[in-house]
């Protein structure tokens, strides 16, 4: 997908931290931390869909969650359209949630089981007073289930009665009724068949590109994310190793942590040979992180300077269009 570079910063990440206290002993006193997320920065165009990859563990949802406030940051700044929201009160707080939505990861889990569709679409709306009567509540339910795929009969059923691709269109649906301009996806196509998977990113294309969407969207599978984003971040042990556009990173990836994710991706033509970086060893501890460059023990190019020094994200002077940045001393 092609990248506005011109377009207006609609979410700027600042030195973002999220970390949890790790308690033990017999009276369960704090004996460290965890740093789920570390001095994370970066920034979101509007109309864009920023892709985050990264292996199971390593910060993904949390930073996702963090953004919405859903979790509280331990530090640094969120600006949503300039405005910092990490310090907002509870009522500014959910006025902004109009504007700032989430689709979860699991539609079976987030989708309450003892409400029908109306309820469930319809409660977002009843929370910001956007309808001032039944039928026009009822006649934007409608609406939502249209442009989502879904027939009208279904808002009088229960979540249990639909397959796991109508659940998900579903939770989209209610994410969309108060009409926000970013969304959150945390991995919203894990859960399902790869045949349903296709449908709903389409859905998620058609929506953006009809409403004009931004997306921040969570993925491991790498090869749904370069389909859908416009630009792609690697996250490593909740530090960002690697930044740029979905076609200058899958073709020219320099992180080695990068370069080791992008070699398994599967190639449908058999003809077509990549070399398998296999990474030795196994992702290190988030309570006991490693000094210097959190990559270095798995790294083969690692020297004595990442074992001392942590790398920053900075531009590739080399890169073809100049977005390109990389948290490494040695980049290939």
């Amino acid at each position: 997908m092609s990248l506005t570079l011109g377009a207006e910063v609609i979410l700027s990440v600042r030195n973002l931290v999220k970390s949890y206290p790790v308690r033990g002993g017999l009276l369960s006193r704090e004996i460290g931390s965890v740093q789920a997320v570390s001095n994370v920065s970066f920034e979101i165009r509007k109309g864009e869909t920023f892709g985050l990859v990264g292996e199971s563990g390593c910060g993904k949802s949390t930073l996702g969650r963090t953004i919405l406030r859903l979790t509280e940051a331990s530090s640094g700044q969120i600006y949503f359209k300039g405005q910092d929201i990490t310090a907002l009160g509870q009522s500014d707080l959910r006025k902004l949630r109009r504007q700032m939505q989430m689709i979860f990861q699991d539609p079976y889990a987030s989708l309450n089981p003892r409400m029908t569709v109306e309820s469930i679409i319809g409660e977002p709306l009843d929370i910001h007073r956007l309808c001032r009567s039944k039928a026009e509540r009822r006649e934007r339910i409608f609406n939502l289930l249209d442009r989502c795929g879904l027939r009208r009969e279904a808002i009088s059923r229960y979540p249990h009665e639909f397959s796991g691709g109508q659940r998900q269109r579903i939770c989209i649906a209610r994410a969309l009724a108060v009409e926000p301009e970013f969304i959150v996806c945390d991995e919203p196509v894990s859960a399902l068949d790869v045949s349903i998977q296709a449908q709903i990113v389409n859905l998620m294309q058609d929506l953006q590109k009809d409403l004009g969407l931004t997306y921040l969207f969570i993925a491991h599978d790498l090869k749904v994310v370069q389909h859908i984003s416009n630009r792609v971040a690697v996250m490593y042990l909740g530090k960002i190793v690697e930044t740029a556009t979905a076609d200058e990173l899958y073709l020219r990836p320099k992180h080695p942590y990068s370069q080791a994710l992008l070699s398994a991706i599967p190639i449908a033509d058999p003809s077509r040979k990549r070399e398998r970086i296999v990474l030795k060893g196994d992702i290190p501890s988030p309570l006991r992180p490693p000094s210097g460059c959190y990559f270095h023990p798995r790294c083969s190019r690692s020297r004595e300077k990442c074992q001392l020094e942590g790398p920053q994200l900075e531009n590739d002077a080399a890169s073809q269009d100049g977005v390109h940045a990389i948290s490494c001393h040695y980049p290939g």
